[in-house]
Formats: structure tokens, sequence, C-alpha cells
């Protein structure tokens, strides 16, 4: 099984109606698909991998002496005394940062701001049109998801950009590189390594390569989508494998509900029900976050009861 690949310029020439089946099929069968031909220019997506490497190799050596290299180092020396030692699974062979319109971005490397600041307006653009042609494959008037991720234009969605790298790792049979989850929020856009693989999607039980594919970005559902969706699209299970060899690059861009914003189905089911409950995506995350690596299914019910309380924007 390989992961569609999509043709995203064909979206506004005769080839619209096959490229929007086309994404309406990774969304429904997938929770994954790569878009190639999306309009960011390639030029500007490689000053990202350069500021994104040279940032990393400003972090090494706090990598290095993090809690997942200290863990699985003592793991090692105990199996070498002779003992018997278990895989890690609470621990993410990672090195990660975040950046979003509220933060503080690293100065170092000097082109970084920059890159990144353009990277993300066009990212952003990208993602409000991906979110068009689901309106469009679910029936619904444009802007539909926008407008709820919004809070009916009250309040700013929220951005966020998650930098990763996975560097080598010498036992990849004792620790994972992340975890297998479903992503909180809305719709996902991965700038992944274009050579070193790693990165897995659930699918029909299998777990199934997302190939490396140069110059393409790959989109994926968050639970906010399927809830939107009345289960229609599904948000996908996935992981990130540890490689011996490599420095896997991944930066994913996260297009999210504000916390304000409620969400609720906005599609119809063929039966006509809801199959999800009305909820704040604030009183989601106080769930999501303690809940990540857990069935979705849960957290849907944990906000339908009222439990948790809805928390300031981030």
């Amino acid at each position: 099984m390989v992961v569609p690949v999509i043709d995203f310029s064909k979206l506004d020439g005769a080839e619209r109606a096959e490229t929007l089946a086309q994404i309406a099929n990774g969304c429904e069968e997938w929770g994954f698909f790569q878009l190639v031909n999306h309009g960011i220019p390639l030029e500007l997506l490689e000053r990202v991998k350069k500021v994104c490497s040279d940032c990393y190799r400003l972090r090494e050596a706090g990598f290095k002496a993090s809690e997942p290299v200290r863990t699985l180092e003592a793991l090692v020396d105990a199996e070498r005394r002779g003992e018997v030692v278990a895989p890690v699974d609470d621990l993410d062979w990672e090195d990660i940062f975040y950046i979003h319109d509220g933060c503080q971005w690293p100065s170092d490397p000097p082109a970084f701001k920059e890159t990144m600041r353009e990277y993300r307006a066009e990212l952003r653009k990208l993602a409000e049109r991906v979110m068009e042609a689901m309106d469009e494959n679910l029936g619904l008037a444009r802007g539909t998801i926008k407008d709820a991720f919004s809070g009916g234009g009250r309040h700013d969605p929220f951005f966020g950009t998650k930098v990763s790298h996975y560097p080598p790792c010498p036992r990849p049979d004792l620790i994972t590189g992340l975890r297998a989850h479903t992503d909180a929020g809305g719709v996902i856009l991965l700038f992944q390594d274009d050579k070193v693989g790693g990165l897995e999607v659930l699918k029909d039980g299998e777990w199934t390569d997302v190939q490396p594919l140069e110059g393409a970005i790959v989109v994926n559902t968050g639970d906010q989508i399927e809830v939107l969706s009345n289960g229609l699209y599904r948000s996908a299970w996935h992981r990130v494998l540890p490689m011996r060899d490599g420095n896997r690059r991944s930066i994913a861009s996260f297009y999210n509900p504000a916390n304000e914003a409620t969400i609720s189905p906005a599609a119809v089911q063929a039966s006509g029900g809801d199959a999800y409950p009305k909820y704040l995506f604030g009183d989601y995350m106080d769930v999501y976050v303690k809940q990540k690596f857990q069935a979705k299914e849960p957290r849907f019910e944990a906000v339908k009861t009222g439990a948790p309380k809805s928390s300031p924007a981030a």
C-alpha cells in the first residue's frame, strides 16, 4: 500500500473533479496524503531544510545529554551486565521545539526567523486551501471548517509548528522514535525528510510507510476534522520509528481551532445523526495532553460528559 500522492496544481484546472476525489479518498481511506506541486517554492523549502538542520546542530549536544539518551545508555549498560531489559514505552527518541506567533523563536542561525516566518505564511495559505477542498467534498459551504476553527471569526485559529530531529539511534529495538498517536487538532502539514524514512501510518490494521518524497508536503487530518466531518474523515494513528542511520528532519505545522472555538459535527451522516458531541476545543486539549498516546474515543466521551474545564489559549 502506498500513501496517495496528489498533484495539487490540478485543483484549479480541468482535472479539478478528479483531484477533489483524490483528496476525499486520502481523507476517508487514509487520513494521510501527500501534495506535490502545492505552490510553495522549492527554493523556500531548501532554505527551510538548511535553517532547521543548522538549528539542530546547535542543539545536538543538548540532545546527547537528554533523558532518552541517558535512559537508553543505562539499558545498554544493564544488558552488558547480563540483566534482562525491556524496551522503554514512555519516552521518544527525538529532539523538538515549537514555534508559533506568541513564543520566542531561535535567533541562531540568523536566517531562521525570516525563513520560517515566510514558510509558515505559505503553509497557512495551503492549509486553508486544503480545508476549502474538504468543505466542498463534504457538501459544506466554502469556509465552514475555517469558520468553525475561529469560533465564527471571533478568535484566531492556532497555527503552530513543531521542529523535530530524530538522530541515529544505536538500539531502535529498545526505544520509540515517536509513540503511536492521533493528532488532536485540525489539519497538519508535514515537511518531512526526503531521504530518511521512519514515519508510518496505520491503515487497515497494518503499519505503512509514508514514503519520503522530495518537495512534497504530507497532509494528515486530526481529531477535530474527524468530528467536523461527523466521522466521514478519520484521524489516523501514526508513529515514527527510530533509525540506526541518518538524522531524520521533520517540520510539522498544525492548523488548529482556537481554544475558545466550539467544535461539533458540520457534515451530515447517512443516518442523519451526530456521532460526536459538541465541546470547546480547549476542553478537548485538557483531556488530550493527558491521553495523547491512548485511544481517542474516550477523549470524545470525556468532553461529552463535561468533566474537564476549558483552558485559556496557549
